[in-house]
């Protein structure tokens, strides 16, 4: 933690909110992608469908609370659609 100004202690205090939130964000947003990548393995369509569109709802959240950068949430979601598409 920081030493001295009170500004840099604020400044620590927000990181280590921030780590911890972004955290439970990315958590959340993989537990998703896993969903979506068990429902391929098991070659069901709808569900894989249902779950991709779930996927894709988070990780754009994910996009608008600042956690992921856009172009790596599109990059994802093109990632997923293309093997949901493959079924």
């Amino acid at each position: 933690m920081a030493n001295r100004h009170q500004s840099a202690i604020k400044a620590a205090r927000q990181s280590l909110k921030r780590q911890e939130q972004n955290r439970s964000i990315l958590r959340r947003v993989k537990t998703f992608i896993k969903k979506v990548h068990g429902a391929v393995q098991d070659k069901k369509s709808d569900e894989a469908k249902a779950s991709l569109r779930e996927a894709t709802s988070e990780l754009h959240k994910a996009v608008t609370k600042g956690t992921l950068h856009r172009n790596t949430a599109s990059r994802w979601v093109s990632r997923l659609a293309t093997r949901v598409n493959a079924l």
